[in-house]
């Protein structure tokens, strides 16, 4: 698996990337000018559906910053399966776009559709979430965050929560995972679960976990089964905010207190988690930046113009806790 760790600056995957890029470039005119400005860049960007606040977010980032840059967006929204990316990915080549990115369902089963892209000249870029490829010469460039990070992140703010909460006694832990197979999901939970067998093997344990699919509706009736089935949990932990809100409802359904019965971190960072925190019922929430818009159409120039980028173009975020919530509010625009 080639995992976000090992997504380095390295020489190879540069030179790979420029001359990839730079193969599609020269195709662009009989003259083979490498004037950027003669012609409008094509981008076939392919989402993965509407399944959180987050990816609405990140949509609207892409179709904004697309508009902004005078780029020609061809906008695909996958619905959350990964044979209607394909297809579009397919639909992209055949249309001859000059750069294609997308944000993947799954890490997986992308190599024969990605090896039609290069055999096009067309350049491909990640966005978001990453993949497992044979071949790390079939897309150029990542632009995302580090969920594995991320993960270990909430489990350093959880110790943090729990101690701020006085909670005695054996963490018992629900976990909400994401999408099964998609990137977030694996590196969150890996991330996780490296600092608890790290630091808190002795009095952490995860009792049930189970996949919510990124959606408040998947959160709440996952969390529902689990009240059913450990009605003993101390605290969740949510791959991202929406399931953590629909599991909330779940929560005060079950006559439990959210945020004190049940301490809860979450990923994310969306407004919505924000007033979830602001209300007590939230207690910490790990940032995942979805604006990604500005930066993946900067990379899309850099690719298309031939310039060589970074293999992983990370993205800037921050943590939080329940007593930053109410001064942290007025910035969460998504």
């Amino acid at each position: 698996m080639l995992s976000r760790r090992n997504f380095l600056t390295a020489a190879v995957g540069v030179a790979a990337a420029g001359g990839l890029a730079a193969c599609a470039k020269k195709d662009e005119s009989s003259s083979g000018s490498s004037s950027a400005g003669s012609k409008t860049i094509t981008l076939g960007f392919s989402q993965v559906g509407a399944e959180s606040g987050w990816r609405s977010a990140n949509t609207t980032s892409v179709k904004d910053a697309a508009k902004k840059a005078g780029y020609n967006l061809k906008f695909s929204d996958a619905q959350q399966k990964q044979e209607n990316q394909i297809s579009a990915i397919r639909s992209y080549i055949a249309q001859k776009v000059d750069v294609i990115a997308f944000s993947p369902v799954v890490v997986t089963g992308w190599d024969a559709v990605l090896k039609e892209a290069k055999t096009a000249k067309i350049p491909v870029v990640l966005t978001d979430r990453s993949v497992e490829t044979s071949d790390d010469s079939l897309y150029v460039t990542l632009v995302g965050s580090d969920f594995t990070d991320e993960g270990r992140r909430a489990a350093k703010m959880l110790a943090t929560v729990v101690q701020k909460a006085g909670l005695k006694g054996t963490v018992k832990i629900a976990q909400l995972e994401g999408t099964t197979g998609a990137a977030p999901a694996i590196e969150r939970a890996k991330g996780f679960k490296e600092v608890m067998d790290a630091e808190h093997a002795g009095d952490w344990k995860i009792v049930v976990s189970q996949t919510g699919d990124f959606t408040r509706a998947g959160g709440k009736q996952v969390m529902a089964a689990f009240l059913q089935s450990n009605p003993d949990i101390n605290v969740l932990f949510a791959h991202n905010d929406d399931m953590a809100i629909g599991a909330i409802q779940s929560i005060e359904a079950a006559g439990k207190k959210p945020g004190k019965d049940i301490l809860i971190v979450s990923i994310d960072g969306v407004k919505d988690g924000f007033v979830a925190m602001s209300e007590g019922k939230i207690n910490g929430i790990v940032e995942c930046n979805p604006l990604l818009g500005p930066q993946l159409m900067e990379v899309v120039k850099k690719v298309h113009d031939g310039q060589p980028v970074e293999r992983w173009i990370k993205t800037k975020e921050g943590d939080f806790l329940q007593d930053q919530a109410k001064a942290a509010l007025p910035t969460r625009q998504y």
